[in-house]
């Protein structure tokens, strides 16, 4: 091990080589970026070099060695020195692109409506709200009472909470029933650790409490008592829950789940009668609940833990509702007497079908509204309470997201509901329950003269290795050529049965405009067709995602939409697992790649129970400490499979802070590819210092970072400027 000063003495050594490889690029790059887009300036750019310390792990008879494991200690001085010299070099070798990715941001930030507000929503006599200043990076919450004339009241301004500090995120934001107090959570450094406080919003003043590492809160009725989930300082599990009265001292711990594979939440219901607290792991779950009424009461079990069966409930007049998984993967609705929640006492509402995936549902006084999934497509049906009668709303395109809104109050006649899709800005609806009828509140205004008429969203099938058809969902603009020459950006996660939403994006204009097609595989892993596409996708079938990806990626090459040299890449998280995988697999087939925040050292991870988020998923990835589950990851795990190979450009984009994927994970694999690959391909390590795992926290600074990677992207692809007459001002 290097003592310190050593240590020291090489970070600026990493650092010095890098910000003169930057002077030496600086002065050769005099011509315009369109002129030299296609020629990568990087033969006179040495990268960082990280040090190879011997490290063995003993596992299964076998003998892992990672010469880069001390990565991982976020102390060592050299480790930041490494990550400080791989931002300069990646500095370096996208200088000649800043006069493109000033471009792009201009172009992106005018199509922003920078001083906008929310549509309010009504709350107790309220109608609260959030909006934006022009040149400010956060927004501001605020609300008005009666009526949208009077007065403005700001409940909280995140720009002066920001102030002096890199990062800032809300995350609770929970204000009593009575009005006057503001239980908020506020997270200082990207490492998703919020401090509770309660703000008096008669006296414009933050009373004395505060709590740490908090997940979740809710006020009883009394407007004195919280109840708070806090998580673990180390693994970040959240596993206890307390009890605190305004005005004292105590913080009272009234339950602490001995499970790791088991979080804790806590919430209030719709009708606000009861408190319910959440039990869950990835695969199984059960509630307790608490009359609002009686904070001092005992919580009552509604029905069991019973492995593999994952259920949640709201509340209705004398009943629980509860959406559970027992007779089929698809969840099923039915409801119980309050007084005995328990399984013997369900009575069915709507059955499980094995098409339809019910992915949640909302109660009202007069309507019961579900969320459901059919065919990779979201359908929300309403059914009256009083007569019975249900029916589906209808939507207008092929390919779309929508769901519900902020749905604050119970005795309402109206849901609210946004929608959108790949050329229909995000839009607010209210819709009455009863006469069907819908108003458009508010349609994210995209300035410069957008015109949606101009793009086209389809969805097409790409056939799998074993038979299954993967959708993927596409929008490009009306003119752009399938014929194998142009550039597309494909994009997929493919993870804990999570659903990535068809969604709108102004910024991505920058590259449909520039003649690109952008294209969102839905491939297994993921929740696109409901939880048995999900089971097709984890544990001992995690290979069917990387598998599902190369298919729908050759799939959109044999179909003219793209070809093999145009084709650019791009996931984060689970999704940069999916990067790291396929590219190993499959280098040959992609450009680029743009991997963010990648979980990329997954048996080294999985191996560490004190690291945050471990032990719990072990139900999606397996536990390497069992041999066969050990099989599994080892098959794609992309750290221990790089090769020596040629391999695509890559972009790889982390956090210092970043607590869901540490920053180690990229550090690492990009250390191994610079050893093994055999390619002069750029291979970039952009590292946030100052923040964590969704990036920069302040907008401008996020539409920076946006335009970094559209900009390597183009560059890639060859392309600097929109096709003549297309677009708005450039």
């Amino acid at each position: 091990m290097l003592n310190e000063s050593r240590d020291l003495a090489a970070r600026r050594t990493i650092v010095r080589r890098a910000l003169a490889a930057v002077l030496v690029l600086g002065a050769a790059a005099t011509h315009p970026l369109e002129a030299q887009v296609n020629q990568p300036a990087t033969s006179t750019i040495l990268p960082p070099a990280a040090e190879r310390r011997p490290h063995a792990t003993p596992l299964h008879g076998e003998t892992r060695e990672d010469p880069y494991f001390w990565l991982r200690v976020k102390s060592d001085p050299a480790v930041r020195g490494f990550l400080e010299g791989e931002n300069a070099y990646a500095d370096a070798v996208l200088a000649p692109l800043a006069p493109l990715r000033e471009r792009l941001y201009d172009e992106m930030l005018a199509r922003i409506k920078q001083t906008d507000l929310s549509v309010p929503y009504r709350m107790r006599g309220h109608f609260y709200y959030s909006r934006t200043e022009e040149g400010r990076q956060y927004p501001i919450f605020a609300r008005k009472a009666g009526s949208l004339e009077a007065a403005e009241e700001v409940l909280l301004d995140v720009n002066a909470l920001a102030e002096g500090k890199a990062f800032m995120a809300i995350g609770s934001f929970n204000v009593s029933d009575d009005n006057s107090l503001l239980a908020f959570s506020a997270d200082s450094t990207g490492y998703r650790q919020y401090e509770l406080q309660v703000k008096d919003l008669r006296a414009d003043t933050l009373l004395p409490l505060r709590a740490q590492r908090v997940t979740s809160v809710t006020w009883a009725a009394d407007n004195r008592t919280l109840f708070y989930t806090q998580e673990d300082e180390t693994t970040k599990r959240s596993h206890r829950l307390y009890r605190h009265v305004l005005g004292t001292d105590r913080h009272e711990l009234l339950f602490e789940e001995p499970d790791e594979r088991f979080g804790v939440y806590v919430g209030r219901t719709r009708s606000r009668d009861y408190l319910v607290l959440g039990i869950g792991s990835l695969t199984t779950s059960e509630s307790k609940i608490l009359r609002a009424t009686d904070p001092m009461g005992e919580w009552q079990l509604v029905s069991p833990r019973r492995q593999d069966r994952e259920y949640d409930v709201d509340h209705h007049g004398d009943r629980l509702y509860i959406r559970v998984n027992d007779t089929g993967r698809h969840f099923r609705l039915v409801n119980a007497p309050i007084a005995t929640p328990s399984e013997e006492h369900w009575t069915e509402v709507l059955p499980h079908r094995e098409q339809v995936m019910l992915e949640g549902f909302d109660l009202f006084r007069n309507h019961l509204v579900v969320f459901e999934r059919e065919h990779g497509l979201p359908q929300i049906g309403v059914t009256d309470m009083r007569t019975g009668a249900a029916h589906r709303m209808r939507f207008p395109e092929p390919v779309y997201s929508a769901g519900a809104s902020t749905n604050a109050e119970f005795d309402t006649e109206t849901l609210r509901y946004s929608y959108q899709s790949f050329v229909t800005p995000s839009s607010v609806f209210d819709y009455d329950m009863h006469t069907r009828e819908q108003a458009l509140l508010k349609q994210q205004e995209v300035l410069g003269g957008y015109d949606a008429s101009q793009y086209t969203s389809e969805r097409v099938y790409a056939p799998a290795a074993d038979g299954t058809m993967v959708p993927v969902s596409l929008v490009y603009r009306k003119g752009t050529p399938r014929d194998g020459t142009t550039p597309l950006f494909l994009y997929a996660y493919g993870s804990y049965g999570a659903t990535i939403p068809v969604s709108f994006s102004s910024n991505r204009l920058s590259l449909l405009d520039r003649g690109m097609v952008y294209a969102l595989a839905h491939i297994r892993g993921g929740g696109d067709l409901g939880k048995t596409w999900h089971d097709a996708g984890r544990m001992e079938k995690k290979m069917n995602t990387f598998t599902d990806f190369i298919a729908a990626a050759e799939h959109l090459v044999a179909s003219g939409y793209t070809a093999k040299d145009r084709l650019v890449i791009n996931g984060g998280s689970a999704g940069g697992l999916l990067m790291g995988a396929v590219v190993n697999m499959r280098p040959d087939l992609f450009k680029a790649v743009i991997a963010d925040v990648p979980f990329v050292d997954v048996i080294n991870t999985m191996l560490d129970e004190t690291l945050p988020l471990t032990v719990g998923e072990f139900e999606e990835w397996g536990n390497p400490k069992v041999p066969e589950q050990y099989g599994w990851i080892t098959a794609y795990d992309p750290y221990t499979n790089v090769r020596r190979a040629a391999y695509p450009a890559m972009l790889v984009n982390t956090s210092f802070n970043d607590s869901q994927v540490m920053y180690h994970e990229p550090a690492k694999w990009v250390a191994r590819l610079r050893e093994l690959k055999t390619d002069s391909n750029p291979l970039l390590l952009v590292t946030n210092m100052g923040a964590g795992h969704g990036g920069a926290s302040g907008r401008y600074d996020r539409l920076r970072e946006i335009a970094r990677d559209y900009a390597f992207t183009l560059w890639q692809v060859g392309l600097a400027l929109p096709r003549s007459g297309v677009g708005g001002k450039q």
